[in-house]
């Protein structure tokens, strides 16, 4: 159980923007007197008080740190540095708001009298100083970019703001002592309600918070009570949302008419955390702190939720198009649902509401694996597993990645690390080496003789494939990538996804090709990825059904009408909202990592869709000329449905190469397990089917006779066989008997 949250939370305004901000001005800022201390033990308690001696510190202008080019005051490589900039004020009471900038290299938490105002990427009450950050973090100013900022409400102000002197105390720190760079630049800018100017002008690139009040989007409405929100663990907040229905305008004044309750949230994303704008996971609890299910704005009832916030995606929609076309192709992705975010009388910008991967019967809709089902069939599902950043909570694979001499990693997902049972562990990795094992060999199949696609959901693996290369995208296959299995008992093949993490996709990438519409993203970017893809697209089975999937899909979900049918209707769905959002995050003509050329360059977002549209159809053409395989007998690779009435027997339409089927004979048919098959031609593979396309059967003879001993391999029944040569394939109803 989580701690109890205060009922003290529940009275606070859940909205309560200030009213009658004249003007703003700063009073902290870059080139300000600071003094400084580089510490070698911990200093005193007191050392964020207004009263406190820092007379042994050092002097200098602000920033300081070192080799971002930034710093007016130049210090030595370390761990971590603590400043204090003192300020006066003059009359509190026309103080309505505060808002902190800080830039810096890569955690601080700041504080005003002794009050801790801000944080990122440290935790501790207060950090140790020798502790290291979190994450990377890099500063943004000396790139032209707005740093981070964090508003203090007129409410906390009121308990921390003093007349006369005060101060604002910060602590910077390192990711590691030795980092290349560190800074630390703080900015305390006040929105002042009456005419008078006593203090500093803003900053060039400050812009004042403007008064959000309503949005043709849903409301999603965070009040932690003045909390600061970090990655892990979740803060308690209250959680509101406000929709009023299709056309009817919400209102930031109107009742939490959706969803009314309580959650945990706290900071998500790797990479991402550094943007500006973060992504948040989001847990619903109830009043003592337990996890509850809840169904708002259509998505089924469940307990976790992640709001994302689009930032170096200026589109707003590379997450949302994936996961819309991966649901389109048949496959559970996250459902989402673009929002607009004010966390603590913040206004956040546009979000967009999505699912967080999780075994459940309205997402991975696979078995529940218990800590007692370690036999039988119960053992052979549900996992999830993934391959992402780490080598760590999973397994190492015995084969190398595709192309270098690291070893591929997997991690562990449901069950985690935590829960999983050793023999759930080894069944798992049992079945992904078999798996493996068969892609590497030249046969395609395992020292059991089962082919690779016995492991696998064939239509799984290729759609995924398709999905990660229409949209370039360069996580692909190496980072964020999902796999689970079900039990046996309901179908129990390995499937590749859900799909997760597209905001570098579809042109917004200037690395591993992520820009170019041309070449193979597995290919440019295939450092960290497994060697499996590069043996599918050698196989005969896994190019023909890609081909086959491809051309299917690019007369319906694919087509480039359809997608941008997509994209216009969801544009002038955000038409306004997207205006709020780069007004509060003015980034369009900026660049932020790891943008394209033309996503740096465009100045709106009307411009981003248009080269957005642009980078899809050449990379749609490029495909349409690329993608190997032969889309013949495409019927084999769909995957059945089993609409066949007790006691009968299903019918399959055969196609064959007539060139191809006059110079093979198979015989004799019926057979009692020995089959022999003869080519005029050399025979490249050989592959028998039972009726529902599950392959029983393969060999790679490169000769032209083969004899078949099937009796051990084959119940009685009927089969199809499938003879492939350079002239085209052969396919031919078998029965044994």
């Amino acid at each position: 159980m989580k701690a109890l949250i205060s009922t003290l939370l529940a009275t606070i305004p859940l909205w309560a923007f200030p009213q009658g901000i004249n003007h703003w001005e700063t009073v902290v800022q870059s080139g300000d007197s600071c003094t400084y201390l580089l510490p070698s033990a911990e200093p005193s308690a007191t050392w964020t008080d207004i009263g406190y001696n820092d007379s042994s510190w050092g002097i200098g202008p602000m920033g300081v740190g070192y080799a971002d080019g930034d710093d007016s005051t130049v210090i030595a490589n370390t761990v971590s540095v603590y400043l204090r900039a003192q300020f006066n004020i003059i009359d509190t009471s026309v103080v309505q708001e505060a808002i902190l900038s800080m830039d810096y290299d890569d955690g601080f938490v700041a504080y005003l009298n002794g009050t801790e105002i801000g944080r990122g990427y440290l935790t501790g009450t207060p950090p140790p100083y020798n502790q290291t950050a979190g994450a990377f973090h890099e500063a943004v100013l000396y790139q032209g970019i707005a740093p981070e900022s964090f508003n203090i409400s007129k409410a906390t102000l009121s308990g921390i703001l003093v007349p006369g002197v005060n101060v604002l105390a910060v602590q910077v720190h390192n990711q590691n002592i030795t980092s290349s760079d560190m800074s630390a630049i703080p900015f305390l800018s006040l929105g002042i309600s009456d005419t008078t100017y006593n203090y500093n002008p803003i900053p060039w690139w400050f812009i004042p918070p403007f008064e959000f009040d309503s949005s043709n989007l849903p409301i999603v409405v965070v009040n932690t009570g003045g909390q600061t929100i970090v990655d892990d663990p979740k803060v308690s907040a209250n959680l509101g949302i406000i929709y009023n229905g299709v056309g009817i305008r919400n209102y930031l004044t109107d009742p939490f008419n959706e969803y009314s309750g309580f959650c945990g949230i706290e900071l998500r994303g790797e990479s991402s955390q550094g943007f500006a704008k973060k992504s948040y996971g989001v847990e619903i609890w109830d009043w003592l702190g337990n996890d509850v299910d809840a169904s708002f704005l259509n998505f089924p009832a469940e307990e976790d939720f992640i709001l994302y916030g689009p930032y170096s995606d200026k589109s707003l929609l590379n997450n949302v198009l994936a996961m819309k076309l991966g649901n389109d192709l048949g496959h559970y992705a996250s459902r989402t649902r673009f929002v607009e975010l004010v966390i603590d009388d913040d206004y956040k910008g546009v979000y967009v509401l999505m699912e967080k991967i999780k075994r459940d019967n309205d997402r991975v809709d696979i078995a529940k694996l218990d800590s007692t089902d370690v036999a039988g069939d119960s053992l052979t599902g549900g996992y999830i597993f993934r391959i992402d950043k780490g080598i760590y909570d999973g397994w190492q694979s015995n084969y190398q990645v595709f192309s270098f001499t690291d070893t591929l990693y997997f991690q562990f997902y449901y069950p985690d690390e935590n829960t999983i049972q050793p023999e759930q562990k080894a069944y798992i990795e049992t079945y992904v080496d078999s798996f493996e094992s068969a892609m590497a060999s030249s046969t395609f199949m395992d020292a059991d003789s089962n082919h690779y696609t016995e492991f696998i959901d064939l239509r799984s693996f290729v759609d995924n494939f398709i999905l990660n290369e229409i949209s370039k995208n360069v996580d692909a296959y190496r980072l964020s990538t999902y796999f689970y299995k079900d039990r046996d008992s309901e179908g129990g093949k390995l499937k590749a996804g859900p799909l997760w993490d597209f905001n570098l996709a579809w042109g917004n990438g200037n690395y591993c090709g992520g820009d170019d519409s041309t070449g193979w993203e597995y290919y440019q970017c295939s450092g960290e990825s497994p060697f499996w893809w590069d043996n599918m697209l050698g196989d005969t089975t896994f190019s023909n059904a890609l081909r086959c999937r491809w051309e299917e899909l690019r007369l319906t979900k694919l087509h480039t009408d359809s997608i941008n049918d997509y994209l216009d209707s969801m544009t002038s769905y955000l038409g306004e909202s997207q205006v709020r959002n780069f007004l509060r995050w003015p980034v369009m003509g900026i660049y932020l990592w790891p943008n394209s050329s033309w996503y740096a360059s465009s100045t709106s977002h009307a411009e981003v869709l248009g080269y957005m549209k642009t980078f899809i159809e050449g990379r749609s053409k490029w495909l349409d000329n690329n993608i190997p395989g032969v889309a013949q007998y495409c019927e084999l690779y769909v995957p059945p449905v089993d609409t066949t009435p007790p006691d009968t027997t299903p019918t399959i339409s055969i196609r064959e190469d007539p060139i191809a089927s006059s110079s093979i004979l198979i015989y004799p048919n019926p057979s009692s397990g020995t089959v022999h098959v003869q080519s005029m031609n050399e025979i490249q593979h050989i592959q028998v089917s039972d009726m529902i396309g599950k392959t029983v059967y393969f060999q790679r003879p490169n000769s032209h006779y083969v004899r078949l001993e099937l009796n051990a391999r084959l119940s009685k029944g009927v089969y199809l066989i499938s003879v492939r040569t350079e002239l085209g394939t052969t396919v031919r109803k078998l029965l044994i008997n």
